[in-house]
């Protein structure tokens, strides 16, 4: 019998695998749902689902390796990201899904998220105050009109699997659904910003790259205080809080 082996694990899900199966456990099952439903709408490379028993849900492991991972140097080729951002065109040109996911969250939703956000960096000493002000005006920028498109809402680049050039699978959809474009590409090239020009050549569009580079700062002010009460590190190299130091 292949060992259990602990994927990812916080307070409000856990994902385990044994051999080629990954088991989610989500203490929120509406979040299963919509990932399941993500999956059978997308059309994209997705994990074939095995069985859904809320409040777990068994799917099949993809082929190949992640595009990459944040606070790495990724080995993935030029080939290999263009794919993604061709992929990832694919997936916004398709029709919309019936929920807004987490990339359409709506501008005073956000605005107000970013004031909270910011203050607590600021008030509990997490982050210089410079640093953050900076990052606040350029995140700014991603608070404006968009048209909805159907999103992934968390594509982050450990999400996409690549084999050779192409690419195999997208997986984790639970916070797919209608929402902004540049949102998915900005996550996407999150902390890979030398991979920016390859994605967007594949995604094969004009991009507002001062809104991908709002989304950056935006992702990163509003995950730092998640990513520490989680038992993550954003100020690990090259990640969440590198990512708003090279904004200044």
């Amino acid at each position: 019998m292949d060992e259990v082996k602990l994927v990812v694990a916080h307070s409000e899900r856990a994902t385990l695998r044994v051999g080629d199966v990954f088991l989610k456990v989500d203490a929120d099952q509406a979040r299963l749902a919509v990932e399941v439903e993500a999956m059978a709408l997308a059309p994209v490379p997705t994990p074939e689902v095995l069985w859904h028993k809320p409040p777990v849900l068994a799917i099949a492991a993809v082929q190949g390796t992640a595009l990459g991972h944040l606070g790495e140097p990724s080995t993935a080729s030029p080939a290999a990201w263009a794919a993604a951002g061709a992929t990832v065109r694919k997936l916004h040109d398709a029709p919309l899904p019936p929920r807004t996911g987490r990339a359409g969250r709506g501008v005073d939703e956000l605005a107000a998220e970013l004031e909270v956000e910011c203050e607590w960096l600021v008030t509990n000493g997490v982050l210089p105050a410079d640093l953050v002000t900076r990052n606040r005006q350029v995140a700014e920028a991603a608070l404006r009109p968009w048209a909805p498109v159907f999103t992934h809402g968390d594509l982050q680049v450990d999400h996409v699997f690549v084999e050779g050039d192409g690419i195999t699978g997208i997986i984790d959809w639970s916070e797919a659904g209608r929402g902004d474009a540049l949102f998915d590409l900005a996550i996407l090239t999150l902390g890979h910003p030398e991979r920016l020009g390859g994605v967007v050549a594949g995604y094969g569009a004009d991009v507002d790259l001062d809104v991908i580079h709002a989304w950056w700062s935006m992702r990163s002010l509003l995950n730092v205080r998640w990513l520490v009460e989680h038992g993550f590190d954003p100020f690990a190299p090259g990640c969440e809080v590198d990512v708003l130091r090279s904004r200044l």
